[in-house]
Parts: C-alpha cells; structure tokens; sequence
C-alpha cells in the first residue's frame, strides 16, 4: 500500500493533468473498488447496495455496479440526483450502467443488506449532508454488513478529518491515488474502518508531487543500530529534563524513567521540588534544574514545570543554549505567554522539537482550538515554520511538520493514550533518541511512532485501552526498540 498522503489542491493537480487518461481515471477507481466489493460479500445470494451521490463520486459507484452487473451480482443503486446536472465524467458511467441494463431506486429498500457501497460524496464535501442523504447515512449506518466507502466515507472532510454532520459508518475504505489526511486523523480513523489505497497507476505521479506520507521505520531505520560492544555509559549521550513543580514531580519522573528505558547513558532530573533520589528509578540523577545544561547532550523542558517565574526564567534561559531541546507542556504555555521567545526559538542552531496538544497549539498560534482541529496538518506546518522546529501535533493520527515543510501522519497507538502522563513519556523517549545523536525529525518520528507501537502492544497484551497507564508505556517501547534494531520484528 503506498503512504504517501495527498492534500486536495496536490490531488486536483494529478487529476487535472491526466484527465484524458486511457483507460479514465474514474474507470480504473470504479474497477478497483469493484474487485474489493467482490471480496467484502457476504454471500452470493443477496445483492449489493450502491448509493450514488449527486457528483465524480456517484460515477465512481456507476462504474461500481456496471461491473458487479457483468460479475453477476444483480447490484440495486439508490441514486437520488439528476442525471441531466452530473459531471460530464460521471454521466457518462451513468449513462454505461443505464446501457447495461441497470435502473435506480429513489429510496432505500427495505430488508438487511449484504454489502452497502457509498459511493454519495468522496473527497468533495465541504458541509454538512442535506436531505435525502443524511437519512441514507442513517439507514447505511443501522444495517449489519459491511460498508464500502470510495475515497471517503460520506459526511467526512477528508482534508481534515472533521465530521461535517451525519457520516458513513464504514467497516471499509478504499482511497484512490494515495491517502488523504482526513482518513488518518482527527473523526477519520473512527468511521473509515480498514483503508486500503488503490493507485490507479499514477505512483509515479504521486511521487512527484509534493505530499505527506504515513509515518513508519522507514523514517528512522538508519539509526536502528546494535550498540559497539566496545562502548561505556558516555557513549550513548546524556538526556537532561526540566520540569517537576512542587505536586508536580511525578510528571518529570515518567519523562526522565522514559528517557532511561529509550537508551540515554546519562539521564539528569532538574526538578523544581527538590527530591534526594527517585525511589523507584535510583539511576536517575536529580539536580538543581540550572546544572544540568552543563552536564547533557539534549534537553527537555516542561513536564510538570508549572508557570512560576523561575519556570519562566529556565525556559527563557535554556532557549538560549546550543543544545538539541524538546519543549512540551507546561513549557508551550509559558511560550504561548511571551511570544517574543517564538523568534528566539526559529533562530536557534541547534534543533528544537515541539510536542503540544491542540489546545497548547491553539494558544501558540493565537487562535481557538476548533480553528486548530479544522486544519491539523495546516497547523502543525504554520507552527513549525513560525518557530524553525520540528512539530507532532498530537491527537488521533499525531502529525508531524517540519520548518522545511515535510509533513507526515502517524497511525500507531490507540485511545489507551489519552491517560495522564502519557505525554511526559512521550518526551523522555524523543530527548533520549536526541542526546543518542538521532537527527531531529528522526528523534520526533521515532519517538512518535514507537510511542503508539507500545501502546497498540500493551492492547495485544490485553492491557487496554481502558485502564492504560502511562508508566506501562517505557518498558514495552524499550522491547520492541530492541527487537527493531536486532531485526526479530517484522511489524512497520
């Protein structure tokens, strides 16, 4: 399956230019989707559902039931469009299906269904679904069967992954030319089901264009390296974290125990509240938090930080160190309140990742939260720039953006993640993987990506999503780096 995401000004421009394929571009998607629809029957003696929307999407499901109709399946199509008004490619698989035989219904029949296909709206829809449509979502979404959905499930944004109203439930997606992001994050993972991408045969196309691209070891296989044996605790690099308030240490410790478990010789805690030692990780090094830049090769700063004035003053002094920084939580905060800091950060030498939620994002672009969550990937990409870092914005399907504009989305992890603390060992994992030497969107991608891999294998483990925790989170992310790079896990 190919990974690259496409937005839908980069998809217009593949579209536009061949659109006088041989064979037509809606020709091949409507053959791909019939091939998977074959697979996805429940039984052959029941007939597949089609419902065709007003637009390139309805073609897409006239093609769809031309070739169920020559497959003998005796598909029925619910279309409640006017022909005369559709898109020029899209009446001509309309009036195909019409030669072949085919006629619509004006509603839905009644009786369970084998296999429902929507094929109502796609990648097109910008507002919420109008009658009759939202109440053919509801009946689609109240049947037993599986659900096709062609390029996106209908009522979903699938620029933003944004919910437009009532949305198709689909068991199956199948997105034509690459992914989009809608389908990866935000409400999309929760109503596209299993996404497989059909090409179309314009790989090479994609591949020039420029685009996104699903997260995986692909980003940082290079540095999933055995350790020389001839090496000592220097060798791997000093991880330092900042943070740690009074009735905050707790957070500071889930990052620097993370930090410890992901490989870092040295890992120092500057916390705030003076403890003498880490009970439970007595490995770790806790000293005043304004010693440690002297003593590590990366830095974190912001778990449990607080917003007092020496957390303000630590923060505005470590911006200005050549250090390799992570800026999470509390930290974002203090940014969002000296905006000044914002130009500092951009013209830092070393590199700078940042790890905020939506709402942290909000406050550091000056906008609300909806604003944020109605363009992830535009938001994750305006803050990289503005601050020369590299960005995950996190949430369901965490993008991540760089200063140079790269741009990718990750798929791993599971709603066990949305537990206290998880970030913080988020964190540790990513300033770990810096002070080893990985290069910055290596650090970020990999601590990303094997942050939900731990968590979509403690739900393996049958310990999740419900009841998670964010401290089970490091040993088993320390597992499977193992297994990476010893080459025993065959997972992407």
């Amino acid at each position: 399956m190919t990974s690259a995401i496409l937005r839908s000004r980069e998809l217009r421009d593949i579209e536009q230019r061949l659109g006088d394929a041989t064979p037509p571009l809606m020709e091949r998607a409507g053959a791909a989707a019939a091939r998977l629809a074959v697979q996805l029957m429940r039984s052959g003696d029941q007939r597949p559902l089609i419902f065709c929307g007003p637009g390139n999407n309805g073609g897409d499901g006239f093609v769809v039931a031309r070739l169920l109709e020559e497959h003998g399946l005796d598909p029925q199509v619910v279309f409640g469009g006017n022909p005369a008004r559709l898109p020029a490619d899209a009446a001509a698989a309309y009036a195909a299906w019409q030669q072949a035989g085919g006629s619509e219904l004006g509603a839905p029949p009644l009786g369970p269904q084998s296999l429902i296909v929507d094929a109502m709206f796609g990648i097109g829809l910008t507002r919420p679904l109008a009658a009759p449509y939202d109440a053919w979502v509801d009946y689609i979404n109240s049947q037993h069967c599986p659900v096709l959905a062609l390029d996106c499930p209908s009522g979903l944004d699938a620029e933003t992954g944004r919910t437009l109203g009532a949305t198709v439930q689909a068991s199956h997606t199948i997105s034509f030319i690459a992914l989009k992001p809608g389908l990866l994050t935000l409400d999309g993972p929760d109503h596209c089901g299993m996404i497989a991408v059909a090409d179309l045969e314009l790989a090479g196309e994609v591949h020039a264009s420029r685009h996104g691209w699903l997260i995986s070891r692909a980003d940082f296989e290079l540095h999933l390296q055995p350790r020389r044996l001839n090496s000592h605790k220097g060798s791997h690099g000093a991880a330092g974290i900042i943070g740690g308030a009074p009735g905050m240490s707790g957070a500071a410790l889930l990052a620097a125990r993370a930090a410890l478990r992901l490989g870092a010789g040295r890992v120092y805690g500057g916390l705030l509240e003076a403890l003498a030692v880490d009970p439970l990780q007595p490995e770790l090094m806790l000293r005043k938090p304004e010693e440690l830049p002297g003593l590590v090769t990366a830095l974190a700063i912001g778990p449990g930080l607080g917003d007092s004035r020496r957390a303000a003053e630590l923060l505005r002094s470590v911006i200005e160190l050549p250090l390799p920084l992570v800026i999470d939580a509390d930290a974002l905060n203090l940014l969002a309140q000296h905006p000044a800091w914002l130009g500092q950060l951009e013209r830092r030498a070393a590199p700078t990742l940042m790890t905020p939620h939506p709402l942290e994002a909000a406050r550091l672009l000056g906008c609300d939260l909806d604003a944020v969550q109605a363009d992830r990937v535009g938001s994750a990409q305006a803050l990289a720039e503005r601050c020369g870092a590299d960005v995950v914005l996190k949430g369901c399907g965490s993008v991540l953006a760089s200063a140079d504009g790269r741009w990718g989305i990750n798929a791993s992890g599971n709603p066990g993640l949305a537990a206290a603390g998880s970030g913080d060992v988020l964190t540790g994992m990513a300033v770990a993987l810096l002070a080893q030497g990985w290069t910055p969107w290596a650090a970020l991608a990999g601590a990303v990506h094997l942050h939900g891999e731990a968590a979509d294998e403690l739900i393996a483990r049958d310990a999740g999503p419900v009841g998670l925790t964010a401290s089970e989170l490091a040993d088993v992310a320390r597992g499977l780096l193992n297994r990476w790079i010893v080459g025993d896990d065959e997972r992407v």
